[in-house]
């Protein structure tokens, strides 16, 4: 297998590690119920994740312009609920945030959304990150269709990525993966609401 590696000038960590086709080590436990739908999507109450078990936070829906035109819909899986954003991002606790794509995203709207999700919500001085890192990052972001399901791994090492059970990337750097959760509950999420199901207070 071959692996890809960037590097920040010399830095000895590097962001996206091992692009390489691998299962996440994600299941639901047995007999998980059918705790939440939306929008003909269901989300289970729990994921397991090497061996802890994460609880369903809040599931939301993505939407776009006035026409309320659907994106996809979210879940947030935490060791312990809680309604607050800040909590959230500071807990080095595991983290997962599953997306079900309900249309189809090419890569230039993929690309744009992330960009703009980085820099309304990192923001000097309270909050800083190499923009060299996100440009690396974005350029990675493939297109995605609809049926696709995508999960984001937070732990208190980075983030893992993957895309329909196959392993997208590895983020081995904390910061930067609580400003990529950030992008969902941050000061500007993609949608206020969004935000808010996430939290559970919808």
């Amino acid at each position: 297998m071959q692996k890809s590696d960037f590097r920040r000038g010399n830095a000895s960590a590097a962001i996206l590690r091992g692009l390489t086709v691998a299962a996440l080590l994600l299941t639901a436990p047995y007999g998980a119920s059918r705790a939440a739908e939306l929008a003909g999507v269901t989300m289970p109450d729990s994921r397991v994740l090497d061996g802890t078990r994460l609880v369903l936070n809040g599931i939301g829906l993505r939407t776009y312009s006035i026409l309320g035109i659907k994106i996809y819909v979210a879940a947030l899986y935490l060791a312990q609920r809680s309604s607050n954003a800040e909590s959230i991002l500071n807990s080095p606790e595991p983290k997962v945030l599953e997306i079900r794509f309900l249309r189809d995203v090419d890569a230039e709207e993929a690309h744009k959304s992330w960009r703009n999700g980085f820099a309304n919500n990192c923001r000097a001085p309270e909050c800083s990150v190499d923009q060299r890192d996100v440009d690396e990052f974005i350029s990675r972001v493939p297109a995605v269709h609809a049926g696709d399901e995508s999960q984001i791994v937070f732990t208190s090492r980075g983030a893992r990525l993957t895309l329909n059970g196959q392993l997208m990337g590895n983020i081995a750097d904390a910061h930067f993966a609580q400003v990529l959760l950030r992008t969902f509950l941050g000061p500007a999420p993609p949608t206020a609401r969004l935000k808010r199901e996430l939290l559970g207070q919808e």
